[in-house]
């Protein structure tokens, strides 16, 4: 059972209609552009359920539901069959990136250690005619680093600012489309400019890494493995396109979930494949053993931040961050107290019950936090939809209990002692504080056409 989530200009979770979907579905499939049988054709077409929309607010165009159903199995497919053909020019570069949110699932599923399960997913995906296979986190790196600074500045600015503060953390794209279609201008200038490590990942692989190879950022095809849908969306992002090469920074995005059932088309189980080193960015090095950030079910920029702000703010070391949870397990908060003040509050809110709580608390002019890490997932990012869910679409609670405790027990390594990074800053993107940074690692999210009240809609 294919599922994945709608694609239609009137989305509402309050209806469903078989009959629409069906034609629009069909209507889609006829424009893909892959009509060739080859040795992957039997791959079914995805079956669109509305319940697993995240970004169900009505928003979702035509245009942009025709370009998100390109993003499947088959758009990899056609490019591994042009580069089995004679015609070289039409050869591309197939490089795949993989979320870290998405080795655990692998982990737990085929009950691996997840050093092993990343070199035999970048094995299998190898065998089918990927040609790199690189590691996200060197791009979370970098978004936690961008959202540290701005935070400070950020906080240095509040009153003088209206708008400083709070900041809302900006890596999950469910969120975004959230904010931006329907929150409008109550949130969006509240909202880090960091790309997201996904984003961040397609500037490094069409920028940095097409540079060091000497080619043109249009002759790589870039995919990234997630756990959920609506990394699908933020990849069609318009400020993610450069006009010069016609390229997107990332040309497909495929869940985890797509993956395994690639596997199991192919009748290939991940313990039956060669362990192959995942790719490194620089040269000829490969990557060593999976490191992660600190957070329990994310890219941990709450922890991150929260960190930083405490020593370059108020002079403290702050060695374990204490969450205190609040209405739900999706809402804690963090707080820190200097001279029997409270002089940073932070929380973070994971599912759109918890953002519709803290948007009516900002609208009411009742919030009291200077930074949130928002999350569409109730539970956070190993919660993916594109991962972990059972046949009737729920989520393996059994999975997902193992996926945490994989991702717990991965070595946490701080971005700023990443010397690659550290390194790029200078050689690639000329220092911390260049217009080049900008360009690169940051965005502007804002207000587009409002098609829906943020608060009649029910989650």
């Amino acid at each position: 059972k294919h599922v994945f989530y709608v694609l239609f200009q009137e989305c509402s979770k309050k209806q469903k209609n078989d009959d629409t979907q069906s034609t629009s579905v069909d209507a889609l499939s006829s424009n893909d552009g892959f009509e060739e049988k080859n040795e992957f054709h039997t791959l079914a077409n995805a079956k669109i359920l509305l319940s697993d929309c995240l970004a169900c607010d009505n928003c979702m165009t035509s245009e942009e539901g025709a370009r998100v159903f390109q993003q499947n199995q088959k758009e990899l497919f056609r490019i591994l069959n042009l580069n089995k053909k004679c015609d070289t020019s039409k050869h591309k570069v197939l490089a795949v990136s993989i979320c870290p949110q998405s080795l655990p699932y692998f982990a737990a599923k085929f009950n691996l250690s997840v050093n092993d399960a990343a070199k035999r997913l970048c094995g299998f995906l190898k065998s089918l005619g990927v040609h790199y296979v690189f590691d996200t986190t060197i791009a979370a790196d970098f978004s936690i680093l961008e959202s540290q600074r701005e935070f400070v500045q950020r906080y240095q600015r509040r009153n003088q600012e209206e708008h400083a503060l709070p900041m809302f953390a900006s890596a999950c794209p469910g969120w975004i489309r959230y904010a931006e279609r329907v929150l409008t201008n109550l949130v969006t200038s509240h909202i880090c400019t960091a790309k997201s490590p996904q984003q961040i990942m397609g500037s490094l692989v069409k920028g940095y890494f097409a540079r060091q190879q000497n080619l043109s950022p249009d002759k790589i095809f870039h995919v990234i493995v997630a756990p959920c849908y609506d990394k699908k969306l933020e990849a069609l992002r318009e400020d993610f396109y450069t006009a010069l090469y016609n390229s997107q920074e990332v040309d497909c995005v495929l869940t985890s979930g797509e993956i395994v059932q690639i596997m199991e088309q192919k009748n290939v189980s991940m313990k039956d494949v060669t362990e192959v080193a995942v790719d490194s960015l620089f040269d000829e090095i490969k990557e060593g053993d999976v490191v992660r950030h600190d957070g329990k079910r994310s890219d941990g920029y709450l922890e991150h931040i929260f960190k930083h702000a405490a020593k370059e703010l108020f002079g403290m070391d702050v060695k374990e961050i204490t969450y205190k949870a609040l209405k739900n397990k999706d809402f804690q908060e963090v707080t820190l107290e200097k001279d029997g003040e409270t002089v940073l509050r932070f929380a973070a809110a994971y599912g759109f019950r918890n953002i519709q709580n803290m948007v009516l608390k900002l609208k009411k002019g009742k919030f009291l936090y200077h930074f949130v890490e928002v999350l569409a997932c109730p539970g956070g990012c190993l919660n993916g939809k594109g991962q972990a869910q059972t046949e009737d679409g729920k989520p393996d609670k059994t999975l997902l209990n193992q996926m945490e405790e994989v991702y717990a027990a991965i070595p946490v390594r701080l971005p700023e002692t990443n010397m690659h990074v550290q390194k790029m800053y200078q050689d690639w993107l000329e220092g911390m504080d260049s217009k080049k940074v900008q360009e690169t690692l940051h965005t502007k999210y804002s207000a587009v056409n409002q098609t829906a009240s943020s608060l009649d809609i029910k989650w």
